[in-house]
């Protein structure tokens, strides 16, 4: 196990079982901030070893909260960013298939 593994989990049980794993604030950060630096929740909840992306959306939800409305407004301005750059890039291979059309006629 590496060293940043062993401080971020706690022990087994006496009863020999695994417990309930904990993790630091620090490493909730910043799984989160990958999340949010445009990585897959899957990708970072397995290189992280976590038990699914469920648990990164749960600590992503938590931390906007703590950050009151400033957070709350950045993540909806971030959601409207996303709408609009998917909408952006659909339009830009619309316009790709249209010149490649027009193209071919010359």
């Amino acid at each position: 196990m590496s060293k940043k593994q062993s401080r971020n989990t706690s022990k087994a049980e006496s009863n020999g079982r695994p417990g309930r794993r904990r993790f630091t604030k620090e490493f909730k950060e910043e799984a989160v901030q990958m999340l949010l630096d445009g990585h897959t929740a899957r990708s970072v909840a397995e290189r992280l070893g976590l038990s699914g992306p469920g648990m990164l959306y749960r600590w992503k939800c938590q931390l906007i909260g703590q950050a009151g409305k400033t957070g709350a407004s950045l993540e909806l301005r971030v959601r409207e960013l996303e709408q609009e750059l998917k909408r952006v890039e659909r339009e830009r291979d619309i316009l790709k298939k249209a010149l490649a059309i027009f193209g071919r006629d010359e």
